[in-house]
């Protein structure tokens, strides 16, 4: 599926996601430490930032906050993610949003002019491509890093077996009933299970092993 198909692009699923899910991920704020530390210890004093994929920009907006003096780009293919991001930045003299769908090979030439970048984060969007379309992007966030510039990729991966995929599906299910049970006391685990797998998302996670990302 092209990310021209894809269902990100409807204003029903962003909403959906941005409200419903992204803050019931296990582990968030933790997972916004854990980059921010690495970026502190690996990458200094960046001038640009890239969130790929960035959604509403959480990630781009909490590297800004502790780089303030970096540039930050923020690019979706998605106009209500889009949109939402240029909301969440509008306080931002430093930030740009703009149009990128890397399911394209020639999505970095609109953000030329604004690299290269000394740090690219992207959040659960790259997983969306078949498997060698991820390994093309990887080649082509390289090219547009500064050298010794930092990748860091937040992604959703495939389980190594069966059983591992299970324990993740109800772990996340379980935070999901935690984090709805204050808007939507009514709503069971039952009911949030049945949410979960039969989202119209789920069609285009494409997911590859931590191991196998790594090699390319």
């Amino acid at each position: 599926m092209t990310q021209a198909q894809s269902r990100w692009q409807t204003e029903e699923l962003a909403t959906a996601f941005l409200q419903g899910v992204r803050g019931a991920i296990p582990g968030a704020d933790l997972q916004l430490a854990v980059l921010g530390k690495v970026a502190q210890l690996w990458c200094e004093s960046p001038s640009a930032i890239l969130d790929l994929g960035c959604g509403d920009g959480i990630l781009g907006r909490y590297l800004l906050d502790q780089f303030p003096d970096a540039k930050g780009v923020f690019a979706d293919f998605s106009e209500p993610m889009l949109a939402a991001a240029q909301a969440a930045t509008n306080h931002l003299p430093q930030a740009i949003v703009m149009r990128a769908d890397f399911a394209s090979p020639d999505w970095p030439r609109p953000l030329e002019a604004d690299g290269p970048f000394d740090i690219i984060v992207s959040g659960f969007a790259i997983h969306h491509q078949p498997d060698e379309r991820k390994q093309e992007i990887y080649g082509e966030i390289f090219q547009i890093l500064t050298p010794g510039g930092l990748f860091l990729n937040l992604e959703h991966v495939a389980s190594l077996t069966p059983a591992g995929e299970e324990l993740f599906d109800e772990f996340f299910i379980d935070h999901l009933h935690q984090f709805h049970a204050h808007t939507e006391p009514d709503k069971s685990r039952d009911d949030i299970a049945e949410t979960y797998y039969r989202r119209p998302d789920k069609q285009e996670n494409i997911l590859a092993t931590v191991e196998v990302q790594c090699q390319w």
